[in-house]
């Protein structure tokens, strides 16, 4: 059973008041896994993700939810020396983790640009660094670690307007 402690995907919620901030609990990789899964389904061509969480808060494993659900059959990694991966489906992944990037202007010379008006799905991990490039409507998913040794706490907030 997934630890959801709101999932804004179902249709039959109960004393759950609307919130513009969407919080889950993962116990698993697995159940993150489901959770992006759930969110990929929702998301349109051109979404961008901006992913927040220190170094192994989970947010490859979301990814890989993320690419899991877009029907692409390849193996997801976090693209920390290579900075950029695309993973071609019938929506393009664009994976990119700027981990090794100082700023705005470093990310704009990888093309970054391209990937964040494209028309695939683009995950972007450590998206603080580019912060003022972000467009208004990219969702951002926070992953923190729980209580628990593989319990994350995940939230998204942003995106269109519904």
């Amino acid at each position: 059973m997934v630890g959801i402690l709101y999932h804004p995907f179902s249709k039959n919620q109960e004393n759950v008041s609307p919130s513009p901030e969407r919080r889950w609990i993962s116990r698993s990789p697995e159940e993150t896994f489901r959770l992006a899964a759930d969110l990929a389904r929702e998301l349109p061509r051109g979404a961008v993700l901006a992913l927040h969480g220190e170094l192994g808060a989970g947010k490859t494993a979301f990814v890989q939810g993320l690419a899991r659900a877009l029907g692409i059959d390849r193996p997801v990694s976090s693209p920390t020396f290579t900075l950029i991966n695309e993973y071609p489906g019938p929506i393009p992944l664009y994976h990119i983790d700027l981990y090794r990037i100082r700023d705005s202007a470093d990310a704009l010379g990888l093309g970054l640009d391209e990937y964040l008006h494209g028309n695939g799905i683009t995950a972007i991990e450590w998206a603080e660094r580019i912060a003022d490039l972000l467009p208004p409507d990219a969702l951002h998913v926070r992953l923190q670690p729980g209580e628990e040794m593989n319990e994350r706490l995940i939230s998204v907030s942003g995106g269109r307007p519904s």
